[in-house]
């Protein structure tokens, strides 16, 4: 931490490059909530250019949060199997309510970490950490019941990706923080450390998930094509 203290104020001081080739990336992370991966960055006055996979970008410095290590991230959880505690309630709410089993499924490990009897430091209950005046709009009886409280976070999930126009990190921004809090700052992230980190950190293991399963398709797809056809 302090050295990466020292490389900041080396940047602000002369502009120096910070290569992280010796590590696997450095994220630079956004007041939006967004992450970038870069293998570069360089201060340029009120600017950072950053080298990306795909190229080169410039960003003011005003619009970044933090640059962090990748090695700073926590494991990410496993993907959703039928293995994954309370898979079938995770599934039947997906099916009901139409919102990804996958995302509802990062949603409770990073909430809960699949205890359904979890209290947090702000009385949020459950495997999705419900407020009780939110399980008490959707009829939820008993907060600590998996299947009711699954479903009503995932009803809530849905309304918040709605309002957000399907807009995943100000969906969670607010399922996190509230949408009062999003709409105060502009429908914008809250600058609240707890909240940049939840998004961050849900936003990272459900883009590890669908780029896992999109990659896992491609190779099936590849391999009955290589089938030979029938004569």
């Amino acid at each position: 931490m302090r050295l990466r203290l020292i490389l900041t104020a080396l940047l602000a001081a002369g502009g120096l490059t910070v290569s992280a080739a010796g590590a696997r990336a450095d994220y630079v992370v956004l007041r939006s909530g967004a992450r970038l991966s870069v293998t570069s960055y360089e201060l340029l006055g009120d600017r950072y250019r950053l080298q990306l996979n795909g190229g080169i970008a410039e960003i003011p410095v005003a619009d970044v949060l933090a640059i962090e290590p990748e090695e700073f991230f926590e494991p990410l959880p496993e993907p959703l199997s039928p293995t994954t505690p309370f898979h079938d309630i995770i599934r039947a709410a997906a099916d009901r309510y139409g919102v990804d089993a996958d995302l509802i499924h990062c949603v409770i490990a990073i909430e809960s970490n699949f205890n359904p009897k979890a209290i947090s430091p702000k009385n949020a209950r459950g495997l999705m950490q419900l407020m009780p005046q939110t399980a008490a709009q959707f009829g939820v009886r008993d907060i600590f019941n998996p299947r009711e409280n699954v479903e009503a976070g995932t009803r809530y999930l849905k309304d918040m990706l709605a309002r957000y126009n399907n807009d995943l990190t100000l969906a969670l921004a607010a399922y996190n923080a509230g949408p009062e809090r999003v709409e105060q700052f502009g429908r914008r992230v809250p600058p609240y450390a707890e909240t940049i980190k939840y998004v961050q950190r849900i936003s990272r293991s459900y883009a590890k998930f669908k780029s896992g399963a999109a990659l896992d398709k491609a190779q099936s797809s590849a391999k009955v094509a290589d089938l030979p056809a029938e004569k």
